[in-house]
């Protein structure tokens, strides 16, 4: 267990990574690469209550973890180019760094503004940086428009109302949740963004920003304008792999992996977290998962068979990511299939909801919760277990099932 582990990326996956080679029973060096001056920090609050105060924020490392790991972590420190005969990263500076076992955690960054680039006002939110200008703009009665109603979006949009901004919400689809989660789901959502008094805009894009100094204007394709403070766009991301152009690495959507998280036709790289696209087991097919549960847990794979190179894992999980919004705690498990219409359970006067989806062969495939921990529990272990929808109501709702 010794030899240099180089880790690029300080992301969660990449964090993970170093602490569990430790755990593992490394003795090397580990080095680990971050492109941002800030020491690790964790994103999924900075839509939250990290875009309302820096202070929470929470630090995936601190100094003093750094020495106890023995991590030499380089802040500032971009990779620009990978040779893998060579077993060499070459960094934006021009140093060469030397590896034995490599992992790639370079994760996403959130998709540029196509319009009014360069614009003070306008914002996306992938980092710490990103959040702080922002936040910036939250005053009470100030007015942010944001393009694209999925998670960070709808998050940020919640975050702004309980600062009293006035918001308006724009997307292009008429229920923008529903390729997760069908429409009837989804409608759910965009009702309780007009509940808390967002300005929900469905159907219509964006064709032109104009920064006219003390504010924006938008243009939407339906000829309406809307004036705003702050525009936040959140389109989606990029992944951060325009390094390994020249890599030779097999790549779409994502580096290709096999099922240990090794990246096909290399022994000793791995990739883990966003830019990881592996072959899961369980579905039988290469996937990408941006999600936070995922990359601790696809890092733990990772670290284990680094360390332990003649006892490797796979890496299969059930998936599962959560979003909170205003007073909702929304969890999502597995795979829903969101063209199959889903058993909707809702006790009343509880404030809980859960959808059930089953796939096109009747097997359970995910859930869609709202304030209902204990119903997302009891779907992930039901499909760990190979379990059935039945199984999952006659527990949650035994009169559902006779």
């Amino acid at each position: 267990m010794t030899g240099h582990a180089v880790i690029v990326g300080a992301s969660v996956a990449g964090v993970r990574v170093a602490r569990t080679l430790r755990d593992e029973g490394w003795t090397g060096p580990i080095t680990l690469l971050e492109a941002e001056q800030h020491m690790p920090y964790d994103k999924p609050p900075l839509s939250k209550a990290g875009l309302l105060s820096a202070d929470d924020v929470p630090a995936l490392l601190t100094a003093d973890d750094v020495g106890a790991l023995d991590l030499d972590l380089r802040l500032g420190s971009r990779a620009a180019a990978l040779d893998p005969a060579t077993g060499t990263v070459t960094l934006a500076d021009g140093e060469v760094v030397g590896y034995d076992a490599l992992v790639l955690a370079t994760g996403a960054a959130a998709r540029p503004s196509p319009w009014c680039a360069g614009s003070p006002r306008v914002h996306v939110m992938r980092s710490r940086d990103d959040a702080q200008a922002l936040r910036t703009m939250l005053a009470p009665g100030n007015r942010l428009l944001i393009i694209g109603a999925g998670f960070i979006g709808s998050e940020v949009a919640g975050s702004a109302r309980s600062q009293g901004v006035e918001v308006t919400l724009v997307d292009p689809q008429p229920v923008p949740m529903a390729r997760i989660m069908g429409e009837a789901v989804g409608r759910r959502f965009v009702d309780l963004q007009r509940d808390h008094g967002v300005d929900v805009r469905l159907g219509v894009g964006v064709e032109q920003i104009d920064d006219r100094g003390e504010h924006v204007v938008a243009t939407l394709t339906d000829g309406a304008q809307v004036e705003a403070d702050a525009v936040l766009v959140g389109i989606g991301v990029s992944l951060n792999t325009a390094w390994l152009g020249s890599s030779g690495l097999p790549m779409d959507n994502g580096v290709l992996c096999d099922a240990q998280c090794r990246v096909i036709g290399s022994s000793n790289i791995y990739a883990a977290g966003d830019v990881s696209r592996w072959r899961h087991e369980r579905h039988g097919r290469d996937v990408r998962v941006e999600h936070w549960t995922n990359a601790i847990e696809q890092a733990a794979v990772v670290a284990h068979n680094i360390a332990h190179p003649d006892d490797l894992r796979t890496h299969a999980p059930v998936e599962y990511v959560w979003s909170d919004q205003y007073d909702w705690k929304i969890q999502i498990v597995g795979t829903p299939a969101p063209g199959i219409e889903p058993v909707v359970l809702e006790p009343a006067g509880t404030g809980r909801f859960a959808a059930i989806y089953a796939d096109a062969d009747n097997a359970l495939c995910g859930s869609v919760t709202i304030n209902w921990g204990r119903a997302s529990v009891l779907v992930r272990k039901a499909l760990r277990d190979h379990g059935s929808v039945e199984d999952v109501l006659r527990t949650l709702s035994p009169q559902v099932v006779s």
